[in-house]
């Protein structure tokens, strides 16, 4: 934000308040001090609408948006320079002005089984109840155990580990990773990762957003980018826009570089189906990575050819049918 000729002194980050996202704000500030040691990294901490509404899904709000718009808002002020983000939360849409010019490398993009009293998904008996805010996540399990009974489960990391603790539900699953970084598992005594599962576009990375007009901020960003897991959340963000999947709908998606034949490509597979596990879509493919750039439109359209609009459109009407999600 503040300029000596052409050197920047101070660079200002947008945050969510929360303890995660400080966490991720603060590792960011850390490896931009290290790699210019010129450069005084300060945190804008901001609390975003999705995190004040804690009494309904996500989905009823406007969704993940919820999680970023507060924080795009600060920079198209003036008063951030970049904006730290969990990934999965950044819509596909990017405003007029910013860009989403970095991604950190991807660690551990499992979802995990939390329990106090079972020590697994397949030892959970008929009827438990499992908390998740995803409907991702309850498509996936239910499509594995019918019998459970899902029920939603908001507010931040500490306040869903504390109902879990205090029996309000017999398992919960979140992110691995957030738990990780936050060093949340020790207290937990049943944990198992559901590798069953497929992530949601972007899980375990850090999308750093810029105001697209500054030179030095863009360069500073792209010294944290990580081209292989650039390449493979772009694969899966042109899925999710081609698909035109908001967050009232199951969708889940992941894409990998692998080796054949001593030459690199890039594997995607995706799902979609309806919250209760039913209806179910899979696809995946395979492709050179000179191709990265269409194939997540190319498994969209695959997709699309054997019905996910309509599925979706159905999945959207079902998955709240008592409530009417607020428009942003």
């Amino acid at each position: 934000m503040n300029f000596k000729g052409d050197l920047l002194e101070t660079l200002v980050i947008a945050t969510r308040a929360s303890n995660l996202a400080l966490w991720q704000a603060y590792h960011i500030k850390e490896r931009i001090e290290t790699t210019f040691p010129d450069v005084k990294v300060e945190l804008n901490e901001i609390t975003s609408k999705g995190d004040k509404i804690l009494d309904r899904p996500l989905a009823l709000v406007g969704g993940k948006g919820h999680f970023t718009k507060e924080l795009e808002d600060e920079m198209l002020a003036g008063n951030a320079d970049m904006a730290v983000h969990s990934l999965k939360d950044v819509p596909t849409y990017i405003p007029e002005g910013l860009e989403l010019c970095a991604i950190t490398e991807r660690q551990d993009q499992s979802d995990v089984f939390l329990s106090h009293t079972y020590k697994s998904l397949n030892d959970l008996p008929e009827g438990a109840v499992v908390g998740t805010t995803s409907l991702r996540r309850r498509m996936q399990l239910l499509e594995k155990r019918p019998d459970l009974k899902v029920k939603d489960l908001r507010g931040n990391v500490n306040t869903r580990l504390r109902k879990l603790k205090e029996g309000q539900y017999d398992a919960i699953i979140l992110a691995y990773i957030g738990l990780y970084r936050l060093d949340l598992l020790k207290d937990i005594p049943y944990v198992e990762k559901l590798d069953f599962f497929i992530p949601p576009m972007g899980q375990a990375a850090l999308g750093i957003e810029i105001v697209s007009s500054n030179a030095r901020i863009r360069e500073i960003a792209m010294s944290l980018n990580h081209e292989e897991t650039f390449i493979c959340t772009r694969v899966e963000r042109d899925f999710i826009s081609v698909i035109g999947a908001g967050c009232s709908a199951p969708v889940a998606v992941n894409a990998v570089m692998v080796e054949e034949d001593g030459k690199k490509k890039i594997s995607v597979r995706a799902m979609i189906g309806y919250p209760d596990g039913t209806h179910i879509l899979h696809e995946s493919l395979t492709s050179p990575l000179d191709e990265a750039d269409i194939v997540g439109n190319l498994l969209a359209q695959k997709m699309i050819e054997k019905g996910a609009l309509d599925l979706l459109e159905e999945a959207e009407k079902i998955a709240f049918k008592d409530e009417m999600p607020e428009r942003l």
